[in-house]
């Protein structure tokens, strides 16, 4: 393969790239409105519901937002009843943000079914190979993008 096929190859890729990440946080933001929330506060519920019970020093950390913006994630998430605070048994001076796992699922569901049918039905058409070099892709541009976050958040403004 020569230079020039080489970086227009790499250019396309690009392109497409950016275009699926466009596609997906718009198709988040129409979800997530049709859930009664931001498209950020959908996202970050995810982060949430992945990473269980937590408080709001973690979540902190994870996302990197500040204290402030995290308090009124929270409050906003609570009174969706997505999630809910509680006393640490533990530390009863650590306040726990619990994910509400079940009304998160009643109220996200619907709201995905037809875009887990049409996924489930776009995944199956791929060979196993196929499905290989696209969870490689993903799998090591997740740990590109993971790097350049943490790279960009400790370099000062």
């Amino acid at each position: 393969m020569n230079k020039t096929s080489n970086t227009e190859q790499i250019n396309q890729f690009r392109k497409i790239s950016r275009q699926y990440s466009d596609a997906s946080i718009l198709m988040h933001e129409a979800i997530a409105g049709k859930a009664g929330l931001s498209g950020t506060d959908h996202k970050y519920l995810g982060l949430i519901l992945e990473k269980g019970e937590m408080t709001a020093g973690d979540i902190a950390a994870l996302t990197g937002l500040t204290t402030g913006a995290v308090t009124g994630l929270i409050d906003r998430l609570e009174k969706k009843k997505l999630v809910k605070r509680r006393l640490d048994k533990a530390d009863r001076r650590k306040v726990m943000v619990v994910p509400d796992t079940r009304r998160t699922t009643e109220l996200m569901t619907p709201l995905f079914a037809e875009l887990d049918r049409k996924s489930t039905a776009l995944i199956a058409s791929f060979s196993e190979a196929e499905i290989r070099t696209i969870e490689r892709y993903f799998s090591e541009a997740i740990r590109i993008m993971r790097e350049t976050t943490e790279q960009l958040t400790n370099q000062p403004a």
